[in-house]
């Protein structure tokens, strides 16, 4: 993985971890010990899912690239429809509080596409990589570079 793609994956991470861990703190208080698991495998799921799903889709958009818009609405559209499976699945466990698992799967959800939104608004990333030596082309040709580093 690219160092911008680790970067954006921290960025979302790490805020959607710190409102896991106050989820957990919250539900341990108001439903005891099952309630802070909840919160934590709720989290747990929302970091996996969503951090496969960026790693599926920066590969994507490296490999396919026409196909990026495409893959991010189906794939952001398929982790929304597992997640809910996720609640279904486990809305009579007894394992966990399912709640608490469930407003913070909701909660930790949100949070992962904040971060994730405000780090690409933020990430410096090159829509069109420029030309490695654009004088090597210009001399290949004939042409010479004006002080502007435009041939003429």
């Amino acid at each position: 993985m690219p160092s911008n793609d680790v970067r954006i994956l921290l960025q979302a991470a790490v805020p959607t971890a710190a409102v896991g861990a106050v989820a957990a703190v919250v539900s341990a208080v108001v439903a005891g010990g099952r309630g802070a698991i909840g919160a934590v495998v709720a989290t747990l799921v929302v970091i996996v899912f969503m951090g496969l799903g960026l790693y599926v889709l920066q590969r994507t958009a490296k490999s396919l690239p026409h196909l990026f818009q495409a893959m991010g609405l189906m794939l952001y559209a398929a982790q929304i429809l597992l997640l809910f499976v996720f609640v279904a699945a486990f809305k009579d466990t007894t394992l966990f509080h399912p709640k608490s698992f469930a407003l913070t799967l909701v909660a930790a959800t949100l949070v992962w596409i904040a971060a994730q939104t405000r780090a690409h608004m933020k990430s410096k990333i090159l829509y069109v990589e420029p030309d490695s030596t654009p004088a090597s082309t210009a001399s290949s040709t004939g042409d010479k570079p004006d002080k502007s580093g435009h041939s003429s």
